[in-house]
């Protein structure tokens, strides 16, 4: 019974629940006039009601599911009524939490690339994305200009999964990084990885053909890129 008697409860017989773990709460003071929770497992403080809507548990869930239905950075804060520096904010932790998925060995992979640029058009930049054929799913990418150094990132990466088969375009700098054994240009070899491509296009909005929304910093695009992929 002391256990209950410490336990906060709403509307009767309903207890205040903790919104991260579920487990039981105690009163831990009032900040700005409204009441604050303690949960006595997990020690996470909250409120049931937030002044500030980017406090509320339910704000990085919404900014995920609108980065990925194509939303800019203005937008998600206008639907969310929050800051765009907040939303900066919360994607990158969000990014950050995520971990690149395990690449299965001996499996055939697409690699291509994607043209987008940062601040400029005439500074053009290009995506370089792995896909793994049985899936279809990206499984590693990275972000620089299109040299060799750029398109060996994902190649190193692939191989470590010891490949069957990489297939590629016919850029002729695929030629002197990949060993031509497992190397292959053949016609439409590449076409799940350029449907991936396309529906990137389609899906966010920095990365249309015609529009004037861009990313103004690598750093943002590649958290983005790691919030539509694998979130």
């Amino acid at each position: 019974m002391a256990s209950l008697e410490h336990s906060c409860y709403r509307l009767g017989d309903e207890p205040i629940r903790c919104p991260k773990c579920s487990g039981s709460t105690v009163k831990n003071g009032k900040i700005l006039g409204k009441q604050q929770y303690k949960c006595k497992e997990c020690n996470k403080r909250f409120q049931l009601e937030y002044t500030y809507k980017a406090c509320e548990p339910n704000t990085s869930p919404n900014i995920v599911a609108l980065i990925k239905e194509g939303c800019g950075i203005r937008s998600i804060a206008r639907l969310l009524s929050i800051s765009a520096s907040t939303v900066l904010g919360r994607i990158r932790k969000i990014a950050e939490k995520i971990e690149q998925p395990a690449i299965v060995k001996g499996k055939e992979f697409e690699v291509d690339e994607l043209r987008t640029y940062i601040k400029k058009k005439d500074k053009p930049i290009w995506i370089v994305l792995a896909l793994e054929r049985s899936t279809k799913k990206i499984v590693t990418f990275t972000i620089g200009s299109r040299t060799n150094k750029t398109l060996n990132t994902v190649i190193k990466t692939i191989e470590l999964a010891k490949p069957k088969k990489i297939f590629t375009d016919k850029l002729k700098n695929y030629r002197f990084l990949i060993n031509n054994k497992i190397h292959s240009t053949k016609q439409y070899g590449t076409n799940h990885v350029e449907r991936a491509n396309l529906d990137l296009r389609k899906n966010l909005k920095r990365l249309n053909r015609k529009t004037i929304c861009f990313s103004k910093s690598i750093t943002v695009l590649t958290a983005i890129l790691k919030i539509y992929f694998w979130y």
